[in-house]
């Protein structure tokens, strides 16, 4: 997998707790939060996502790191590799 299968993903994620998203005007170094009308519910909501489609832990703590398209594709770049390294896909 690679980032560019990651950030697939990861937009396939944000569409799919917010459907009106049109990925062409998403800016991968701002905010997401300030680009998509998204409340603390559907915060959670992406990060569960996540979690289920790259098999990844994604801990509370961690949360502050992901405020970017790009923060979001590198924290799972980095958690992905070496579970493919390990033996998964």
């Amino acid at each position: 997998m690679d980032r560019q299968d990651i950030r697939k993903g990861v937009i396939a994620s944000i569409k799919a707790i917010a459907p009106e998203v049109d990925e062409s005007e998403l800016l991968a170094d701002r905010p997401l939060r300030e680009q998509v009308d998204l409340d603390s519910m559907d915060w959670l909501n992406i990060i569960v996502s996540l979690h289920e489609r790259f098999g990844i832990d994604i801990s509370e703590g961690d949360y502050a790191k992901l405020a970017t398209l790009d923060a979001i594709i590198s924290y799972v770049a980095e958690r992905v590799a070496p579970h493919l390294r390990a033996g998964g896909e």
